[in-house]
């Protein structure tokens, strides 16, 4: 039985998807569209510092932090911050993706990630889930943006106390949290 167990263990390992980027690793350049159906490389993206936000059109949890999301843009990307929101989800086409980020005036630019690729290299699981590079491209911070869906209920902004960290050349006091919210509808396999 124990062994019978261990097998099913070790091949159910080995269809899940491998998480490449981790906190303390770099991060490779990658892929995503823009809505358009252009392609972009993470490379022309990037900045000295840069979020990436994983997000959703329909999860209300995502939608929850819309406000707070353009919040955190406006309050950084003028001190050099550069913001990557992907959407990874099967279930939400690039037309979805656009009319959303339309409809909620985000400041930021949305990017499609077909086949969740983008998704499974950072093990991202949920909407929104994020992640802080530094200028050396390493992940510094990865989890949520707050400790609360309910913004009134909000005790510690943990995006901003990494971006503050990171952007003071330190180490955030936290390097990980859990990221909540609606699973990411992955394409079984990838592609």
């Amino acid at each position: 039985m124990k062994r019978w167990l261990m097998a099913i263990l070790f091949t159910a390992a080995a269809v899940l998807p491998a998480q490449e980027f981790k906190v303390g690793s770099h991060v490779a350049d990658f892929t995503v569209k823009q809505t358009n159906g252009s392609p972009v490389q993470y490379s022309a993206l990037k900045g000295d510092v840069t979020v990436v936000t994983f997000v959703a059109v329909q999860c209300p949890v995502s939608n929850a932090y819309n406000e707070r999301m353009n919040a955190v843009y406006h309050d950084y990307a003028s001190k050099g911050v550069h913001f990557v929101a992907i959407n990874s989800n099967r279930t939400e086409p690039a037309s979805a993706v656009a009319d959303h980020a339309k409809q909620h005036n985000f400041s930021f630019t949305v990017y499609k990630d077909d086949n969740n690729i983008v998704a499974d290299r950072f093990g991202a699981s949920v909407t929104p889930e994020t992640y802080v590079i530094d200028a050396q491209g390493v992940i510094r911070y990865h989890g949520s943006i707050d400790d609360s869906q309910e913004i009134s209920r909000v005790k510690t902004q943990r995006l901003r106390a990494a971006l503050d960290a990171v952007l003071s050349g330190n180490v955030p006091a936290k390097a990980e949290t859990k990221a909540f919210g609606c699973t990411i509808k992955r394409v079984q396999g990838g592609a």
